[in-house]
């Protein structure tokens, strides 16, 4: 379960009886028998909730004032106060200083057990919230049926369950992070917090505070950080390989310790993390470059994962055209377009170098900007230069080209570059291109071999 309540109350006995309440439900619980107690708790490492007595006998701090020091941290903190002297004016009071609620002693185990759940549930909706951008990626899911992303399925499904650290490899726009929540999403992790933070997108002054967070002189923290908020859940580090060297070393101490330090700080924090981290570029090359740590390259690769670029998995495009297409007019109010034979064999034959990325970008142009009637497949000609393989094929130059061929040359040129981009469309499928062109693959191999069209394809459906 991701969530801590930190129950912090003067009289053990009803101290006990509370963390006994909210341990028998299943929920992990520290306890603090005073103010000072609750600060040093709060500063080792910050709760989801915290139950606290109004009245701390013998404490510098009552409860209303424990609760502003911590609300000056963190406003968003839930915090529920009870009191064994309840009245209406300490239950404003403490309303509008920032209370969750407030219960009045005694209680029954089950007006505790209904307050805490909704004071947690009200933090989820926000985390949701806050999140939304990560779960509408991940609703996009792993598209397509291809045998490569087949075993990545497999894979996420043997990895996720696991504490395993996973280091995803691949080229930008593949899709890297929506293979890190799925990840997360499929574990035990998946009811606590999924964190992302590009390290190519931070300042490299700010690194450190924005992972271990800040704090004061006197040991407040000033700042969370990312690793303390993602405490029973998921810190995902895309393209570590730009991470500063003394923040590598500070995280391998975490990944060995699952400890750190804010910075400025003087005692530890420990978190319960799991660390995912992908990267763009071949780590264990900049590894021997000395430009990455070689310990921490081992620490983080785990379980490694591949990525396929676009271009490894060409059979997924029409399925993944389709599901933009769908996905594009719902959401934008568009309206649905089909995509015809000619064009559909261009984007499949296209090398996508910005991968899944560039390719709803395109999508959603042709969709805006494709002209024809509504009902009306979109054609060859409202493709962007780019994209359109064919109509590279017949350039000024090629067309010069062919003029000064013999008709034999000539149509030997053709089929060569007919059979290459048929090829690629059905990404080295020989019997899926046979069956599109119209031939025995036995026949085509003879072709392919005349042509001197040599690839490593595959030969089987």
């Amino acid at each position: 379960m991701s969530f801590e309540i930190l129950v912090v109350e003067d009289e053990d006995d009803i101290r006990n009886l509370i963390a006994g309440i909210l341990s028998d439900d299943g929920y992990p619980v520290r306890e603090a028998g005073g103010s000072e107690q609750a600060l040093n708790e709060f500063k080792s490492r910050k709760p989801s909730l915290v139950i606290m007595d109004v009245w701390l006998k013998g404490s510098d701090l009552d409860g209303i004032e424990l609760m502003e020091i911590f609300k000056k941290t963190d406003p968003d903190i839930p915090i529920i106060i009870i009191s064994g002297h309840g009245t209406v004016e300490t239950a404003v009071s403490a309303i509008r200083k920032g209370a969750y609620d407030y219960i009045v002693k005694p209680f029954q185990s089950e007006k505790l057990l209904i307050t805490a759940k909704r004071a947690m549930e009200a933090v989820k909706l926000r985390q949701e919230n806050a999140d939304l951008k990560g779960r509408a990626i991940l609703e996009e899911s792993l598209i397509g049926g291809s045998s490569v992303i087949c075993q990545i399925r497999q894979k996420i499904d043997r990895i996720a369950p696991t504490n395993s650290r996973v280091l995803i490899s691949g080229p930008s726009g593949a899709g890297k992070e929506l293979i890190a929540r799925l990840l997360h999403a499929k574990s035990d992790r998946s009811s606590g917090p999924f964190h992302a933070v590009n390290a190519a997108s931070m300042v490299p002054e700010r690194v450190e505070e924005e992972l271990f967070g800040i704090e004061d002189e006197n040991g407040n923290a000033l700042k969370t950080g990312l690793l303390e908020r993602a405490h029973y859940g998921t810190l995902y580090l895309d393209e570590v390989a730009d991470m500063p060297n003394e923040t590598q070393s500070k995280l391998l101490r975490l990944l060995v310790n699952q400890r750190f330090r804010r910075v400025r700080g003087q005692k530890d924090v420990q978190v319960d993390v799991r660390v995912i981290t992908s990267t763009s570029r071949n780590l264990e090359k900049e590894t021997k470059l000395g430009q990455f740590r070689e310990d921490l390259y081992h620490r983080l690769n785990v379980m490694p994962v591949t990525a396929p670029a676009l271009m490894e998995r060409r059979e997924d495009i029409p399925e993944l055209v389709d599901y933009f297409i769908n996905k594009l007019t719902s959401s934008t109010g568009l309206p649905s377009r089909k995509i015809g034979e000619d064009a559909m064999a261009a984007l499949q034959a296209h090398d996508w170098p910005g991968n899944v990325r560039q390719l709803k970008n395109n999508v959603e142009r042709l969709l805006i900007l494709a002209g024809g009637e509504q009902g009306e497949p979109i054609t060859l000609k409202s493709l962007p230069e780019e994209v359109s393989v064919v109509r590279h094929t017949s350039t000024a130059q090629n067309s010069d080209k062919i003029v000064a061929m013999p008709l034999r040359d000539a149509r030997e040129h053709f089929e060569r570059e007919y059979l290459q981009v048929q090829i690629e469309r059905f990404g080295g499928n020989i019997s899926r291109t046979a069956a599109f062109v119209g031939m025995e693959r036995s026949a085509l191999h003879r072709k392919l071999k005349s042509l001197g069209i040599h690839s490593s394809t595959k030969t089987t459906s």
